[in-house]
């Protein structure tokens, strides 16, 4: 269980990275630049969104093969729609503040307003995404591995564990689906607990006051 860990885990936090990296950047830009770019990533976003996560995984797996390269991608592109929706509505909302108003008003240049001024303020619902992302990344690992399209036999993690076992036997022994299933049972909800402790600490109104 513990070998196992290494590639699920290893999975999990990178592709929650490459998702959040990316998201960041893409809904700080759409967010402060607007118009057109603004209304032409909103739309792709939509599509991606539109698409089950679960079967837009299944679909890049099968047109790349699977492997740890091609899982990290397929996880990472579920994470960008919603992180780029969550950050886009942050952005939106400090590019209006008197501080970014002022960066401007010296002739301080877009990029260095975006990167200094606007992407800081975006790190806490960042963080709060992170933890929940980190969850339902490793669901989705362990969903496609036990599909067969994830990381491909004998390359051990807790969702070729319950695949390999399934495959080979009707009824295998409990011990070798109860604990692995388990083990991501509880994977995901700390990563979840870790989440809401986050939203609570970093949100000035559930913790009831104000900085």
């Amino acid at each position: 269980m513990i070998f196992g860990a290494r590639i699920s885990l290893s999975v999990a936090i990178l592709s929650t990275a490459l998702s959040k990296l990316l998201g960041l950047a893409w809904g700080v830009m759409t967010g402060y630049i607007g118009k057109s770019f603004d209304l032409i990533s909103q739309r792709i976003v939509d599509v991606l969104l539109a698409f089950p996560g679960i079967i837009l995984s299944m679909l890049l797996l099968a047109a790349l093969g699977g492997g740890f390269g091609t899982v990290i991608i397929a996880i990472t592109l579920l994470g960008i729609a919603g992180t780029v929706r969550v950050i886009r509505s942050v952005v939106l909302s400090v590019k209006e503040m008197a501080f970014v108003e002022a960066a401007r008003a010296i002739g301080t240049p877009n990029w260095q307003i975006m990167v200094r001024h606007i992407a800081p303020q975006c790190l806490a619902p960042i963080l709060v995404l992170s933890s929940a992302s980190l969850g339902s990344a490793i669901f989705a690992e362990a969903a496609l591995s036990f599909l067969g399209l994830g990381i491909p036999q004998p390359v051990p993690s807790w969702g070729n564990m319950l695949g390999g076992v399934l495959s080979n036997q009707f009824r295998p022994q409990w011990w070798l689906v109860i604990f692995p299933g388990l083990t991501i049972t509880l994977a995901i909800l700390a990563f979840n607990l870790v989440g809401d402790a986050l939203r609570d600490h970093l949100d000035p109104k559930l913790r009831g006051r104000i900085h």
